[in-house]
């Protein structure tokens, strides 16, 4: 078994990858695709379940194909989290679209939720901030939103979960319905104290237990997927950010790593106690196995590389990541330009679900290079003012790993060493 692999599933907020690692932890083989995202209205942000779907088994496929005698010992599983799906459980298919992370379509029944005076009963159970970010909001809106939803969920004909319980439901022909405790944990529903669904939050939100999944350990026994050819045993899952945490061996209290992704992560690892923010960061599950809850410090960015991304697509000023970088490179500041990168308003320690986003400064000697520095220093600014929320909170690392499409960049990952002052340090794969 030493030539034996893992198939890992990750399931991003714009592409599917797969990825064939060895035991080694060498990358053996490997794909990835994007696919749309659907904007119905300003502030909403959707996916479509199906192109989750297809986009995820189709680089699966191609990356087994790539594997020629070698076997796969199991599949790992790592996903966008927040983002939910409701769907049928004869049939399999959604009722509506996913309803992505960043959407911000529930932070009027949020707001009305924190005024109503729930803020602080969610925040002790959960670790999380009253906020649409999180998933029972968006769930409740699905079910408000489709004829007949909430009515067929109390009977028990609909289930709903984060990505990872989509993939693993369609990854074992709808045998099983099961999360894991990360991914959990930033429902607002879970009590990551108890360790449980929580009756009284799913009260509150307007969700039916009837529609939630088994949550698991992070490590643990989550069916056998024949979907592929031969039957493979699923063994691991995890959200995105701490599946990163572990990518990045932070297995010890204070270890800390941020990514940067569609948005950008902040996670410090506080081993077995749940740390009380007194800053808006998020008490949030590190990872949980052998039935041990292992927490973690989070400060989110909700805008990081979908900023570059906004560039490349909307502004056409960039071809890529890259091209951005070399343009930063070659010019001496930003000449007093600003981007404020609130697409979808600001995340922590801010929480401004109304903020959008801006470009400051603008003169006539403005150039879009000007403009592509501001955008890749927005991230490193943003990383600088979640640090300082975490030293008001008593941390204060002097080393961050880094990871995620934007840390390829040489000259943002200097930039941000300069301004933090501290370590940045940055994996052989990333």
């Amino acid at each position: 078994m030493n030539d034996a692999v893992i198939l890992a599933l990750d399931q991003g907020t714009t592409s599917s990858r797969a990825m064939a690692i060895g035991l080694d932890g060498s990358i053996v083989a490997s794909a990835q695709e994007e696919f749309p995202q659907i904007f119905p209205q300003s502030g909403w942000v959707e996916h479509d379940p199906e192109a989750i779907w297809r986009t995820q088994r189709r680089t699966a496929e191609q990356t087994l194909a790539r594997l020629g005698s070698r076997k796969v010992a199991a599949i790992g599983v790592t996903n966008q989290r927040e983002t939910v799906v409701i769907w049928d459980r004869k049939t399999g298919a959604a009722i509506h679209n996913a309803i992505v992370w960043q959407d911000r379509r529930t932070a009027q029944r949020t707001q009305e939720l924190a005024a109503a005076g729930h803020a602080d009963a969610v925040v002790e159970k959960t670790g999380l901030v009253l906020d649409p970010y999180f998933s029972a909001s968006k769930i409740a809106w699905i079910l408000d939103a489709v004829p007949g939803a909430r009515e067929r969920a109390k009977r028990g004909e609909l289930a709903a979960g984060t990505i990872d319980c989509f993939l693993i439901w369609r990854l074992t022909g709808g045998k099983v319905h099961a999360t894991d405790a990360t991914n959990a944990s930033r429902t607002s529903l879970y009590d990551i104290r108890t360790g449980r669904w929580d009756a009284e939050l799913c009260e509150l939100f307007g969700v039916p237990t009837a529609l939630l999944p088994e949550v698991k350990d992070s490590a643990g026994d989550y069916g056998v997927s024949d979907i592929f050819g031969p039957s493979l045993p699923i063994r691991g899952v995890a959200g995105d950010q701490q599946a990163a945490l572990v990518g990045q061996a932070c297995f010890e209290a204070g270890d800390v790593k941020s990514t940067y992704g569609t948005g950008g992560f902040l996670v410090l690892n506080t081993g077995q106690e749940l740390k009380r923010s007194k800053s808006r960061l998020l008490g949030t599950i590190a990872y949980q196995c052998n039935g041990v809850t292992t927490y973690a410090l989070e400060g989110s960015i909700l805008s990081a590389g979908s900023t570059i991304q906004w560039l490349r697509d909307e502004l056409k000023i960039i071809r890529d990541g890259a091209h951005a970088g070399e343009m930063a490179q070659g010019i001496a500041d930003t000449a007093g330009v600003h981007l404020v990168p609130a697409f979808v308003g600001l995340g922590a320690p801010h929480w401004d679900s109304d903020a959008r986003g801006a470009i400051l400064g603008l003169q006539r000697g403005s150039t879009i290079a000007h403009i592509a520095r501001a955008a890749l220093e927005s991230a490193a600014f943003q990383t600088a003012e979640l640090l300082e929320a975490m030293a008001k909170d008593g941390v204060a690392p002097q080393r961050l790993r880094v990871d995620g499409g934007m840390a390829r960049n040489d000259w943002l990952l200097q930039f941000m060493a300069d301004i933090l002052g501290i370590e940045v340090v940055r994996p052989k794969n990333t």
